[in-house]
Parts: structure tokens; sequence; C-alpha cells
């Protein structure tokens, strides 16, 4: 998941902030992990990561993350990310502070 930040005319600006499952792939990509990998695998190599679930920033370790995955081992990159997503809609969904955000949980579009 990404999106656009706030333009304030800047150009220096990244193009999008990563949160979810596209700021776990990004750490994977600098990661030392191969794969299969077993979830002790990942926790070793970026279980510390504080990975942002939302787009205004707010994080959650990915050990955490990792907890809420009934496989242990993954064959794959895009297996991990998949295991992944669910929790982390959960979690975003549930953690969500603003009335806004609340609301939108509710709507089915």
């Amino acid at each position: 998941m990404g999106v656009r930040p706030p333009s304030s005319g800047d150009d220096e600006e990244p193009d999008s902030i990563e949160f979810g499952i596209a700021a776990v792939d990004a750490h994977l990509r600098s990661a030392d992990l191969s794969f299969p990998a077993t979830k002790d695998d990942v926790r070793e190599a970026i279980g510390q990561e504080r990975i942002p679930y939302d787009v205004h920033g707010n994080d959650v370790p990915l050990s955490e993350m990792l907890e809420r995955v009934p496989a242990q081992q993954f064959d794959s990159r895009q297996e991990l990310l998949n295991a992944l997503h669910q929790p982390f809609e959960e979690y975003r969904r549930n953690n969500s502070n603003g009335v806004v955000a609340q609301f939108r949980s509710l709507l089915p579009f």
C-alpha cells in the first residue's frame, strides 16, 4: 500500500508513503534473507523493524504482525507478503483513531 503525501511544493519529498505490506516489501528487498524462509528467519532478518500500518505513519513491530500469521514457512517473498496482508488490514482497522477512519471502515466501498 502506498499513498502520495500532501504536496508542499518541495520537489525533494518522496513520491509516496509506504505502509503495510508495501513497507514490509521495501525492508525485505534490502534484507539479507533468502526464500524459502521460516518465521524465525524473517524475525531475525527484519523482525525488529517497525512497519507503518497507515498513511499517518503509525507503526507496529513486524514481529507482532508475524505472530498473527499461522504459516511457519514461506516459499517466496510474495507468499510472506500475502500472509501478512490480512493481519495488517485488521490491525489498521482496529487501531484507527480518527472518527472519519472509523466511519470509512463501516462503509462497504
